[in-house]
């Protein structure tokens, strides 16, 4: 039998273990497959952090795909739950269970049927997310405000602005006034940039075909009496049901890595990748450092990369590739937003459940997986319900409630360097403000967590990153995957996606990435279906 070929991965994220699962569970014969991770952890930021026994995902990760080759996979990770979890139990509540399932309250190997519930807080009212004209934001907004809004939206439709920025892309969507109010200061406090100097990209990709008569036909349609929720023709940010792993979303990539590894996958934590060799053309070497300041260099015949390009770029040059100026220039200029996420484990929630979605806790907690801050009179971006999205991921789910306040940031500035006692005295003292709760003696217990690389950003050198691209591309047997490794923003399912591409094109000999880079571009993989 000829000899394997080696497949070095970079990056231990959704799609770097995606790919390395790929290579392995039915080829092992022929790829000798090694992954790279920084880290010491799995995940990337789909990991779950551990804290006291409670657990943290890091912004949420809803496990829903319009792919279903990836709805597939994941259950073939994690099989659908069989009985009910201990809150749909608790609450009587009756989700289709997976006939032969496991039982979530016997085993952890499980994914969760979860309701989706993601609210827009603003000026101290609880708004429809996505927003739209319905009657509860006609309530909170007020006549006058509603009717402003209306007349605005009706002259956006006929009064169409140039999409050559993302103020204009939501304008013709949802009228100035809606714009003005829900996604002027939230995007700007989201990407630290008026939406004016951003790409419409960053739009097209995200709310595509996302729009006030989409959401109110969406409204309409769950009162028609026995109507069951089709998730796979509605808006990604409309679906009403996801999947979630028992303990987070990291427990997911924690099994694919096991289960790699038993099928002969090598896996090497605190490798920090530092450089990457080029003869003839392509890729041959790849050189890392391990944590105790040792330099390997491993033999590749192919590298799947999922490092920041900008990393990238620095380790071809750090490898004596001549990569050419401009490239260099591109890759240094790609922005990215980072992330702090401070978690708070509270005795209850001053913030009362005005909805008919029953909850645990005492008194009960509000049911939403998200709540979106646009206001702007505060810094916190979202918060997150942990108790919501598994009962699981809190160690007393009946009597705390484990919040995450997502804060967008930049790394190296004032907020990103607080200590941990000043961002939970910070986090405390919005969340009373809020009134989400009463005082700091709710509080009992903590926890920041830094994100640096979270976002890749829409602007700077974004519009020349083709330069860059078609470089990479050049050389033929280097794969760029995932959300960092394409400067694209991918949910998790077109992360892994790109990886399932990058793998075809490995055993086919395939050498033109243009089904790699055309996840999450193409009408197949976009937001509606």
């Amino acid at each position: 039998m000829a000899d394997k070929q080696s497949v070095v991965i970079i990056g231990g994220g959704p799609a770097g273990l995606t790919a390395a699962w790929e290579l392995v569970k039915d080829s092992a014969d022929r790829f000798d497959v090694t992954v790279l991770e920084a880290s010491h952890e799995f995940g990337g930021i789909s990991r779950t952090v551990k804290h006291n026994g409670n657990r943290m995902d890091i912004g949420g990760h809803r496990f829903f795909s319009k792919d279903d080759r990836i709805m597939r996979w994941w259950q073939e990770v994690l099989p659908l739950q069989g009985a009910p979890s201990y809150d749909d139990a608790k609450l009587g509540r009756h989700h289709d269970l997976e006939p032969g399932g496991p039982d979530p309250e016997q085993t952890d190997k499980v994914m969760l049927k979860r309701h989706r519930l993601s609210r827009i807080f603003w000026n101290q009212h609880f708004f429809d997310y996505p927003i739209s004209l319905s009657p509860n934001t006609i309530k909170a907004m007020g006549l006058w405000l509603t009717l402003q809004a209306g007349f605005s939206y009706l002259w956006s439709t006929v009064h169409k602005l140039p999409e050559d920025n993302l103020e204009n892309f939501y304008i013709n969507r949802f009228g100035r006034k809606l714009y003005s109010m829900f996604f002027e200061g939230y995007t700007e406090k989201l990407w630290g940039r008026h939406p004016s100097e951003i790409s419409a990209d960053w739009g097209a990709q995200r709310v595509k075909g996302l729009n006030i008569w989409n959401i109110l036909g969406n409204a309409f349609k769950k009162l028609i009496p026995g109507r069951k929720a089709d998730n796979s023709k509605v808006e990604t940010s409309l679906i009403e049901e996801f999947w979630y792993p028992k303990l987070g979303p990291g427990q997911l990539w924690d099994v694919v890595a096991q289960n790699s590894v038993e099928k002969g996958a090598h896996i090497i934590m605190g490798a920090r990748v530092t450089g990457i060799r080029v003869q003839d053309g392509h890729a041959s070497a790849v050189e890392y450092v391990t944590d105790n300041g040792g330099t390997v260099t491993l033999e590749a015949d192919h590298v799947i990369s999922s490092m920041p390009l900008n990393h990238l770029a620095d380790a071809f040059v750090s490898g004596g590739v001549d990569v050419p100026q401009n490239v260099v220039e591109v890759a240094h200029g790609l922005p990215f937003r980072d992330f702090v996420t401070v978690g708070l484990l509270v005795k209850k929630l001053r913030v009362k459940n005005t909805t008919d979605v029953p909850t645990l806790g005492n008194p009960p907690i509000v049911p939403d997986n998200w709540i979106y801050v646009q206001d702007p009179g505060y810094k916190v971006g979202r918060l997150q319900i942990f108790n919501n999205w598994s009962p699981y991921l809190v160690a007393d789910p009946d009597n705390t409630v484990w919040i995450g306040l997502e804060y967008f940031t930049a790394e190296g500035d004032d907020f990103w360097n607080m200590t941990d006692d000043e961002a939970r005295k910070f986090a405390i003292a919005e969340m009373i403000r809020m009134r989400i709760i009463e005082s700091a003696d709710d509080v009992i217990d903590s926890h920041r967590e830094r994100v640096p690389k979270a976002y890749p950003a829409y602007f700077d050198t974004y519009d020349r990153i083709g330069e860059l691209t078609s470089w990479i591309d050049s050389l033929g047997n280097v794969y760029c995957v995932g959300r960092n490794g394409q400067h694209h923003y991918n949910n998790q399912d077109h992360s892994m996606a790109t990886s399932m591409e990058a793998v075809a094109n490995i055993k086919s000999g395939r050498e033109d990435k243009a089904n790699v880079w055309g996840v999450n571009t193409e009408k197949s993989y976009h937001e509606s279906k």
